[in-house]
C-alpha cells in the first residue's frame, strides 16, 4: 500500500527545510539565504500512527517554472498529486508569500497553511487573524515559530486529518481573460488531457507560458491543437496576459491582507536591526573590502584554533603506526605487511584525517555565516562587479556553496533562470577552492611558509576567485555573448543563528570527509602503496617501481612549474579522483609519519616551487565526482571542456608563479 504523500512548498528563506527536518527528524541543511534547496528530497515520518512519505520542494516564488528549481516543483505537481500540500508561507512577508499559496489554491491541491515566523511577523508590528484567512481561503491555517519548534505538533495533527478531507478550489477573476480561460477549458476537456490538477490552472498556466505545462500538454495525443488555440489566444487579446494575471492575483491577495492583517508600527517603526547594519555592511565601497576582511578573519580562526587539534591528531596516528608496525614484526608476520600499515595506511590516511580539525572549523565559520543571513548579501555586494565581468549576480551564492564542495554549489546554480547564466557559473564554479583542497594548503602553508600560513591559504581562496571572474568574463564573450540578467534576490533578516543548526552543519560535513578518507583515500593510498613496492624486490616508492614509472611520464609537464620530480606528478595525477588524496598520497611515496611530512617536502620543494605547486592544486581537473555532475547538468561536453581548461589554466598560472618567483629572487636577492 502507498503511503499518503505530503508536499512541502514555499518561497525561499520561509523556513521550509527547518519544518520539513521537524517532521520527518531529519538533517536537511538549512540554509538563510535563497536557493538552498535545489531539488526534491523525500523522507518518511509517522503522525497519528500512520506512515507519511513527505517531500521537500525547491524554494520557489512562483509556479511559473522559468528558473531550474521551478520547473522542479512544477514537474512534481503536474506528475504526482500529493495528498496534502503543506505551504510554508513567512508570515512577516506575507503579500509575496500568499502569491505561491494562491496559485496552488487554484491547482485545486489540499492545501495547509503553516504561517511561519508569527514571532518576527509581530515585531514587524503585523497582527494576523489566522481564522479569518482560515475561512476567506477555505483552508487550515497553522501558526508557527519553526526555529523554536512551536506549533509543529499542531501542523502535525492538521496535516493528518487534512489528506483525507476533500480539495478546495480557489477561483480568482481574471477580467477580460475569463472567456479565453473558459475556452481552453472547454479544449482540454475536449483533448481529454488531464493533469493532476485542475484544467483552469492548467488553462491560466498556458497563457502564463509556463514551459513546463507547454511541454506537458505538447506530449499529449492533441496538445498541438491546444497549443494552436493558445496562440490564437494570445494574438486575439489586447492586453499584456502576463501583467494581468499577476495583477489580478495581487489584487486578491491585497484585499485578503486587508482583511486579515492588522499594521500596529508606523514606517518608521518599521526599521529594523538588519537595515541598520545593511547600511555598513553592503556599503558600496566599504561592503566589499568588510566582506573579504570577514574570510580572512576565518581562516586565522581555523589555523589558530585548530593548529592543537592536528598535532594531537598527528601525534595518535604516529604512535599507533609506529607501535602497530612494530607488532607486525614481533609476531613474525610479513615487513611488507608491516610497511603497508605504517607506509601505506597510517601515513596516508592518517595525514589526511590530521587536518579534520580545519575542515571542521572552516564548515562552522561558513555556516555561521550562512545562517546569520551575512553570506546572502555577499552576492549584492558582489553584483556590480560580477555584471561587469560577465556573471549574474545570483551566481556567487552556488559559487560561495563551493568553498564547502563543488557539487552542491553546481546543483545550486539551478536557481538561476537563464541557461546561459548556469552553463557560465558550473564552469567556473570549480575553481573555487572547495574544502578537499584545504589539507593540501595547510600541509604546504606549515611546512613553507609557517610565520603566514594563514595569508598564504586566503590567498590561494582569493585566487580561485579572481580565476573564476576572469574566466567567465572570457568565457561570456566567446561563448556567451549577451546581456546579463539583474539580480533581483531577497534578503533575509539577520538573526543569532541556532546552535544546534551551526553544529549538524559542521557535524555532516565532517562525517563526509571522515567516509571518505575512510573509503576513497584509504582505497588510493593503499594502490599507491602497492604501486610504489611493485614489482616485488624493488626499492619502496624508488623510480624503478611501477608508480615511479607513471611520475617519470607525467613529471616532465611540471617541470616549468618548479615540481618536475615524479612524486609531485603522481600526487596530483591521483589528485583527480579526490583532491584530499594529494596528501595522503605523498604521505605513502615518502613514507613519512604526520608529524614528518613537513619536513621531507622542505627537502624536495622551494618556498617558490611549493606555491606553485598550491596554484596547480587550488585551479586545476575538478575531482571526477564534479565532472561527473557537471556532465549531469550541463552535458558531457562541458565536463571535457571544464577538465581541459582547468588544467591549462592551472598549469600557466602555476609556471607563471614559480618563474616570477625565481625573476624576482634574482633581481632582489636576499642578503
Amino acid at each position: 500500500m502507498m503511503k499518503p504523500t505530503i508536499c512541502l512548498a514555499g518561497n525561499p528563506n520561509s523556513g521550509k527545510t527547518t519544518i520539513f527536518n521537524a517532521l520527518a527528524h531529519s538533517r536537511e541543511t538549512i540554509g538563510n539565504w535563497p536557493g538552498t534547496t535545489v531539488e526534491v528530497k523525500e523522507s518518511s515520518c509517522r503522525i497519528g500512527g500512520e506512515d507519511f512519505r513527505i517531500v521537500d520542494l525547491p524554494g520557489i516564488y512562483s509556479l511559473t517554472a522559468y528558473s531550474m528549481d521551478e520547473r522542479v516543483a512544477s514537474e512534481f505537481l503536474l506528475q504526482e498529486r500529493p495528498d496534502a500540500v503543506l505551504c510554508v508561507v513567512d508570515s512577516s512577508n506575507l503579500e509575496r508569500n500568499l502569491y505561491l499559496t494562491c496559485q496552488l489554491l487554484e491547482m485545486g491541491q489540499r492545501v495547509v497553511i503553516c504561517l511561519n515566523k508569527m514571532d518576527l511577523a509581530k515585531r514587524r508590528g503585523f497582527e494576523i487573524c489566522s481564522a479569518d484567512l482560515s475561512k476567506i481561503l477555505g483552508v487550515p491555517v497553522v501558526e508557527a515559530v519553526a526555529s523554536q519548534n512551536k506549533g509543529i505538533v499542531e501542523l502535525q495533527s492538521i496535516l493528518f486529518e487534512a489528506q483525507k478531507q476533500s480539495s478546495k478550489a480557489l477561483r480568482i477573476d481574471y477580467g477580460e481573460l475569463e472567456p479565453f480561460i473558459s475556452q481552453l477549458e472547454r479544449k482540454l476537456q475536449e483533448a481529454q488531457i488531464q493533469a493532476n490538477f485542475l484544467d483552469r490552472a492548467l488553462a491560466v498556466k498556458l497563457l502564463e507560458e509556463g514551459p513546463t505545462s507547454t511541454e506537458f500538454v505538447r506530449k499529449a495525443p492533441r496538445g498541438e491543437e491546444v497549443l494552436q488555440d493558445v496562440a490564437w489566444i494570445k494574438g486575439s487579446v489586447t492586453v499584456n496576459i502576463k501583467a494581468q494575471v499577476l495583477e489580478k492575483r495581487y489584487a486578491f491577495i491585497k484585499g485578503l491582507v486587508a482583511e486579515c492583517v492588522t499594521k500596529t508600527l508606523t514606517l518608521e517603526d518599521l526599521i529594523t536591526f538588519s537595515d541598520r547594519i545593511d547600511k555598513v555592511l553592503t556599503h558600496r565601497i566599504f561592503g566589499l573590502p568588510i566582506f573579504l576582511s570577514a574570510m580572512y578573519a576565518l581562516f586565522w580562526i581555523v589555523f589558530t584554533v585548530g593548529e592543537p587539534f592536528v598535532s594531537i591528531i598527528e601525534n595518535v596516528f604516529t604512535f599507533f603506526g609506529s607501535k602497530v608496525a612494530a607488532g607486525i614484526v614481533s609476531f613474525g608476520l610479513p615487513a611488507w605487511l608491516a610497511s603497508l600499515v605504517s607506509d601505506g595506511i597510517f601515513s596516508g590516511v592518517g595525514s589526511v584525517v590530521a587536518f579534520l580539525p580545519y575542515i571542521m572549523l572552516l564548515y562552522l565559520g561558513i555556516s555561521f555565516l550562512q545562517d546569520t543571513g551575512y553570506l546572502a548579501r555577499a552576492a549584492f555586494i558582489m553584483d556590480r562587479f560580477m555584471h561587469a565581468l560577465g556573471l549574474h549576480g545570483k551566481s556567487f551564492i552556488p559559487m560561495l556553496l563551493g568553498f564547502g564542495c563543488s557539487i552542491p554549489g553546481i546543483m545550486a546554480a539551478r536557481t538561476l533562470g537563464s541557461r546561459k547564466d548556469r552553463v557560465l557559473t558550473i564552469m567556473v564554479l570549480p575553481l573555487m577552492s572547495c574544502a578537499a583542497r584545504l589539507p593540501v594548503y595547510t600541509l604546504f602553508a606549515g611546512a613553507f611558509f609557517k610565520e603566514n600560513q594563514g595569508l598564504v591559504v586566503f590567498s590561494l581562496y582569493l585566487l580561485g576567485i579572481v580565476m573564476a571572474i576572469v574566466m567567465a568574463k572570457l568565457l561570456r564573450q566567446v561563448l556567451f555573448k549577451g546581456e546579463t540578467a539583474p539580480l533581483i534576490m531577497e534578503l533575509p533578516p539577520y538573526r543569532l543563528p541556532l546552535l544546534k543548526d551551526v553544529l549538524m552543519h559542521m557535524w555532516v560535513q565532517a562525517l563526509m570527509f571522515v567516509k571518505k578518507a575512510g573509503t576513497i583515500i584509504f582505497i588510493f593510498v593503499v594502490l599507491t602503496w602497492f604501486l610504489a613496492s611493485l614489482p616485488w624486490g624493488v626499492e619502496y616508492a624508488s623510480e624503478a617501481s611501477i608508480i615511479g614509472r607513471i611520475g617519470k611520464i607525467v613529471a616532465p609537464v611540471f617541470t616549468p612549474a618548479g615540481y618536475g620530480f615524479w612524486q609531485a606528478g603522481v600526487a596530483l595525477f591521483f589528485g583527480v579522483m579526490a583532491k584530499e588524496t594529494v596528501v595522503g598520497i605523498l604521505g605513502t611515496l615518502y613514507g613519512a609519519q604526520e608529524g614528518a611530512l613537513p619536513a621531507v617536502l622542505v627537502q624536495h620543494f622551494t618556498p617558490a616551487s611549493a606555491y606553485a605547486f598550491l596554484v596547480m592544486v587550488a585551479l586545476y581537473i575538478p575531482c571526477l565526482p564534479t565532472l561527473a555532475t557537471i556532465r549531469k547538468e550541463i552535458g558531457t561536453k562541458w565536463a571535457y571542456l571544464a577538465a581541459f581548461y582547468m588544467f591549462a589554466l592551472a598549469w600557466i598560472m602555476s609556471v607563471l608563479v614559480f618563474q616570477a618567483a625565481n625573476l624576482w629572487a634574482s633581481l632582489f636577492p636576499v642578503v
